[in-house]
């Protein structure tokens, strides 16, 4: 079975020419020509990227869902490609509805009678992994019910064994293989499958974002219903709603375009510097407008997160772009650890400016955000700068919420909507308000480790090793100095604050 999907595979590259793919090292220049003279017969009119697009819908489901994911590491592909596999959609016919309810019943343990009022067989949607069937709970609830596709696990299995091979041969075979990471990037697509195959993972990424937006008048998420889901089922709230991509649907429900273009943006650096945490599939079959305006959001198989050290990054970044500060940008980079410490500002500031300034020649309200941030990673590689995962779906994502949003209102300004959100941030993080909130979070910290200090030492000098009593007495000194530092803090903040008081009287 494996061998007959590895000579379909083979036959789907030398179709679609995607044999300039794996023959593009001077090495194996023979053998493309070689190639080209047995394949004299087939025409390649397409553009390569194209041509990628449908060899991967030739080959089915879990190649395309791979595009997609590919599609999001623009870090590494050419621009050509990387559009031509945004354009890759899951087109999967159903699967029998009498096999999604026996793979319910078999996952919760009881028949459909029990679990629902109401189940259609006929699905309202169908994806290369999973499809959804409407229901109704007993208590009348009506609920979207997501269903495992049956047998799809060894698909999957064997579909990657084959993408490894191919990853290997890619990788010393093509000019670019080593650059392009062929087989970190399969090892990604493992990740982020082997994570959809477990619907319990969604379910508590769909139910973190709903208590992050409990009482929010721009998004609305479904509710999750734990004592119905499993590894195989999730069941979560109906959500009725109009497509975000039907814009004259939307237009005759008396929807303000231009308000829902700004939540959209809103909404993304909420979840990006507020929470750490966004939905980093936010593509228009995943989004919902409910009849007042707000969004839906549905899909919640990956998710991003961001550290504090993230969302500083990439605000410290985008407001020295904004202010054209390309060497606060290097001095980031360098800071961060993304770039070797050996690097000099002033060659990153440079390269920075060479790849910026054109920029700034178009109105700032039709500069792209995602653009920016993809130009970033681009003057970068030559610095040898290790792009984080997480930032690529955020840029990924970040692309994907410019286009809705400028699809809705073609005159957004993001920079508008966005840099007040930035610099208010930023100002929370490094004002007064900043360090009270971290004055308050290492306080349980201090208060467990200071009286463990005098035991610690004890421990040490029992030791007798002078040098680690030495390095035990310069760390309490520093701890000393530290703790003597901010109790100063303290105490003067205390005392602006009573004169602050004192004066307001």
């Amino acid at each position: 079975m494996r061998l007959f999907r590895l000579c379909r595979i083979v036959w789907v590259i030398f179709a679609y020419g995607l044999d300039e793919f794996l023959l593009g090292h001077s090495r194996t220049r023979w053998a493309r020509r070689l190639v080209g003279g047995l394949l004299f017969w087939r025409r390649l009119d397409a553009p390569r990227g194209e041509r990628l697009r449908l060899a991967l819908e030739s080959l089915g489901p879990i190649f395309v869902k791979f595009g997609q994911v590919l599609s999001t590491r623009r870090d590494l592909l050419p621009p050509d490609i990387a559009d031509q596999l945004a354009r890759l959609q899951d087109k999967v016919p159903p699967f029998p509805g009498e096999a999604a309810r026996d793979i319910l019943e078999a996952s919760l343990g009881r028949s459909v009678n029990q679990l629902f009022t109401r189940f259609d067989l006929a699905p309202v949607a169908s994806a290369s992994v999973a499809q959804v069937h409407y229901a109704v709970l007993p208590d009348g609830r009506p609920v979207a019910v997501k269903v495992l596709r049956p047998g799809i696990a060894p698909v999957i299995e064997s579909d990657l064994a084959l993408m490894r091979t191919l990853a290997g041969l890619v990788e010393r075979l093509s000019a670019d293989g080593k650059r392009l990471r062929p087989r970190e990037v399969v090892a990604e697509f493992d990740k982020y499958l082997h994570d959809e195959l477990d619907l319990m993972k969604e379910a508590g990424n769909g139910s973190q974002l709903r208590r992050n937006f409990t009482g929010s008048s721009m998004l609305l998420v479904p509710e999750i219903y734990w004592d119905y889901c499993s590894r195989d089922v999730m069941v979560m709230q109906w959500m009725d709603g109009t497509p975000i991509s039907q814009i004259e649907q939307l237009q005759a429900a008396g929807i303000d375009l231009p308000t829902l273009g700004r939540y959209g943006v809103e909404i993304f650096f909420t979840q990006v510097f507020r929470d750490g945490f966004f939905h980093a599939d936010m593509h228009p079959g995943n989004i919902l407008v409910a009849a007042d305006g707000r969004y839906i959001a549905l899909d919640f198989g990956i998710i991003g997160t961001l550290s504090d050290v993230d969302k500083h990054f990439l605000a410290v970044n985008f407001l020295a772009f904004f202010n054209r500060d390309y060497r606060r940008i290097a001095t980031t980079h360098i800071e961060s650890g993304w770039v070797p410490a050996d690097v000099r500002p002033d060659e990153l500031e440079k390269e920075l400016r060479a790849v910026f300034e054109p920029i700034f020649d178009k109105p700032l309200a039709e500069i792209s955000f995602g653009q920016v941030l993809l130009r970033l990673f681009e003057a970068s590689r030559r610095f040898n700068v290790e792009v984080q995962p997480q930032l690529v779906l955020l840029q990924k994502t970040l692309l994907n919420i410019e286009g809705l949003g400028r699809q809705l209102d073609p005159q957004l300004d993001l920079w508008q909507t966005a840099k007040p959100f930035l610099q208010r941030w930023m100002n929370e993080q490094i004002g007064w308000r900043g360090l009270w909130r971290t004055l308050k979070q290492e306080a349980p910290h201090w208060a467990a480790s200071v009286p463990a200090w005098p035991r610690k030492l004890d421990q040490l000098l029992s030791k007798d090793h002078s040098q680690t009593l030495v390095q035990a007495y310069m760390h309490l000194a520093r701890e000393q100095r530290r703790q003597s530092w901010l109790l100063l803090v303290v105490a003067l903040l205390l005392c602006v604050m009573v004169l602050l008081f004192w004066l307001g009287r």
